[in-house]
């Protein structure tokens, strides 16, 4: 009996070695790819998005009801149409640019993650696929094009995004995705009052961008919450454009008339110790300008990764 049980155990730790010796790796996820967002005026998104922020207005290459406001040749935002009944959501998804669709779609695939059966392919060569994360957000994986076209955007506040935050109800179910499964790091988190986490940044393990997990103190689950108003969910799905000087940045838009509609009165330190301004698109959503580097010291926690750069 003794020797059956341990041919057994032999036979199973033979099988977990070989399925672990034939998984594929992971490819490099590399950073922000974009933010997709709704718009229920198509006009007065394109006016705050190209005429405040300064991002080139470009054909949508996965979508064509969709509008791409490109900030680099890599990272923009996608605009789509608002769909019907979508209530006060407004984030469709985020975004990550990887070295290789197929091979991070075959990855998590052998990990047992639910993927498409292929990855699409976009009009500029682009390929991507889209999972949803353990709390149901929708997340994309891009590959840019072989040789992405230069984008023009001399007037953009800013060429570099540097993190995208959600809605997030449980750290710990996230990072069974983000952190187990796919390698994101931790970067920092905090919270309004000390010894209350609201904001948990991991970085994407091949570059210095963060996902931030913006953590509701709502009912537990998934899903939006059925008592939070479009104005807030719009403040927790955000992204981020990195700044040498925040307060620089500020005083570009002031004295070229580019602070329409809701934004806050003046740049402020956060709680991270960095320099931050937040401005609002027709439909809420937030974009942070943020330094790079922290000029305080950051309540909470300390750094514990090196900060994203221009």
């Amino acid at each position: 009996m003794q020797s059956r049980t341990f041919a057994a155990l032999l036979l199973s730790a033979v099988a977990v070695t070989a399925f672990a010796q034939s998984a594929p790796p992971r490819p490099k996820i590399t950073g922000i790819s974009h933010l997709a967002v709704y718009t229920s005026d198509a006009a007065a998104t394109e006016h705050y998005y190209v005429g405040q922020l300064g991002a080139a207005k470009l054909a949508d290459p996965e979508n064509p009801a969709g509008v791409k406001f490109a900030f680099s040749p890599t990272q923009y935002i996608e605009v789509l149409p608002l769909p019907p009944n979508s209530g006060v959501n407004r984030l469709d998804h985020i975004a990550f640019n990887t070295t290789s669709a197929e091979g991070l779609r075959n990855y998590l695939a052998a990990k047992g993650w639910k993927v498409p059966a292929h990855v699409d392919r976009g009009a500029d060569g682009s390929r991507w696929f889209a999972v949803l994360d353990p709390e149901n957000n929708k997340i994309e994986f891009v590959q840019p094009p072989a040789n992405p076209a230069p984008v023009n955007a001399p007037n953009a506040i800013g060429h570099h995004i540097i993190h995208c935050g959600m809605l997030v109800h449980s750290r710990e179910a996230e990072d069974k995705f983000y952190r187990d499964l796919l390698g994101f790091r931790p970067y920092w988190f905090g919270g309004m009052q000390e010894g209350k986490v609201d904001w948990v940044s991991q970085q994407v393990p091949d570059s210095h961008d963060w996902i931030e997990y913006m953590v509701t103190s709502g009912p537990s689950g998934t899903g939006i919450p059925a008592n939070i108003s479009q104005q807030s969910l719009g403040v927790l799905d955000h992204f981020s454009i990195g700044e040498k000087s925040v307060e620089d940045a500020y005083n570009v838009l002031k004295t070229g008339n580019r602070l329409d509609g809701r934004h806050d009165q003046g740049p402020k330190i956060g709680r991270d110790g960095k320099g931050q301004f937040n401005m609002y698109d027709p439909d809420g959503i937030r974009s942070e300008l943020m330094n790079f580097h922290a000029s305080e010291k950051p309540c909470c926690s300390s750094f514990t990764a090196t900060d994203p750069a221009e």
